[in-house]
């Protein structure tokens, strides 16, 4: 080999060199950091699991649907099987549930795969992507991976300003991202509002509408019927991770238009769901039940929440979701404070919002412990 045939290195994001020719998109790819699990902070600090609780990750404090569990354990003797690759029983379960096609219907592993598939569908190099401040994460991510350029919409107060960012996509965009109810915030927009930017939205953009918390809400908007209806620049997209509680099995879906399904559908793995989570999912549709106590729980601690926080002069955001943001000063510092009181919170400073910590809905127990851990971090007497 001469030199001038030595391979160049190429320096990583963690600092590392490789002579490897990595993609250049991943010089710039901002990474996901999840809540952290209760095994890595009891290893961390050295405490027992069975003494820490997790408020991070927006979960179900409830566990999982029971019906959900009953079918986990009839498919686990099936498990040396390959999954039915394309989840016929789950995706035809699902359209009975939504009054749709099952052609309307893509599923992920996760609802952020879902996201991911229109990455790979719509997302180009120099193509547009527009996004509110202060929005879910895996959005600029996607955009990222795929050379997308990211247009980030200034929020208005910390929730979507849908009119602005309809004025910011161009002849170039492509996609539009927005979670309503919006994570990490946990504002909502009006009906008003979405339906006047899904009306006024160019036919050759893609409005992805994230409802990953809309089985929270108590009057939702409806948008189903514009998809009966034939639109074909919307997707829906719901995941089983959040009232269903079966977040460790990653199952999610996309709700749109046969073509915008069929486009998805060419760039999705094979066995993307797995035969467990298959048969968990389709059974947990039918556990109204679970989902009742849920939204009991979930209405009912953040109430408690959010009167703990006024009592004690604390600032927050009326929430719509199952969390809720609240501002603490030193986000980073409150979260490891809170971790060796055996709380473990979200910090939101790679959500450009350093003083603010994310607080899921807990059980009422884990509920009350969150307040006494979070006012003693802020040396606030509740005596």
């Amino acid at each position: 080999m001469s030199i001038k045939d030595k391979p160049e290195h190429r320096q990583t994001q963690s600092g590392n060199t490789t002579p490897l020719r990595l993609n250049s998109m991943l010089e710039n790819l901002p990474v996901y950091q999840p809540g952290r699990p209760i095994e890595e902070v009891a290893r961390e600090l050295n405490l027992p699991p069975d003494d820490l609780i997790k408020m991070a990750s927006n979960e179900n404090p409830l566990g999982p649907s029971p019906m959900a569990l009953e079918a986990l354990g009839h498919a686990l003797s099936k498990l040396h099987l390959y999954p039915d690759g394309n989840s016929y029983y789950l995706k035809q379960r699902l359209a009975r549930h939504l009054d749709v096609d099952p052609s309307c219907i893509v599923l992920g592993n996760g609802s952020n795969e879902v996201l991911e598939l229109v990455g790979h569908a719509l997302i180009a190099p120099g193509s547009e992507v527009v996004v509110s401040q202060y929005c879910f994460a895996v959005y600029p991510i996607v955009t990222h991976l795929f050379g997308g350029k990211l247009v980030m919409v200034p929020a208005r107060g910390l929730a979507h300003d849908l009119h602005a960012m309809r004025v910011a996509v161009t002849t170039r965009t492509n996609v539009m991202f927005v979670a309503n109810p919006n994570n990490p915030t946990g504002t909502l927009a009006s009906h008003g509002e979405v339906m006047e930017l899904i009306e006024s939205m160019p036919a050759d953009v893609l409005l992805v509408i994230d409802e990953a918390y809309i089985e929270y809400l108590e009057d939702p908007l409806d948008l189903l019927p514009l998809v009966r209806a034939g639109r074909q620049n919307l997707l829906l997209t719901r995941t089983f991770s959040k009232i269903h509680g079966l977040a460790g099995l990653r199952v999610g879906y996309g709700i749109g238009h046969p073509t915008l399904i069929a486009a998805l559908e060419k760039v999705r793995e094979p066995f993307n769901i797995n035969s467990a989570a298959q048969a968990a999912a389709t059974a947990a549709l039918d556990d109204s039940a679970h989902m009742k106590r849920t939204r009991e729980n979930n209405k009912a601690g953040l109430e408690f929440l959010e009167q703990s926080f006024r009592k004690h002069n604390i600032e927050y955001v009326p929430s719509s979701a199952n969390f809720i943001l609240v501002r603490v000063g030193n986000g980073q510092r409150v979260f490891v404070e809170m971790q060796k009181l055996g709380v473990i919170v979200r910090p939101m400073g790679g959500y450009q919002l350093p003083e603010y910590v994310r607080i899921s809905v807990g059980t009422p127990a884990e509920n009350q412990r969150c307040v006494d851990a979070l006012c003693k971090v802020l040396g606030i007497a509740t005596g």
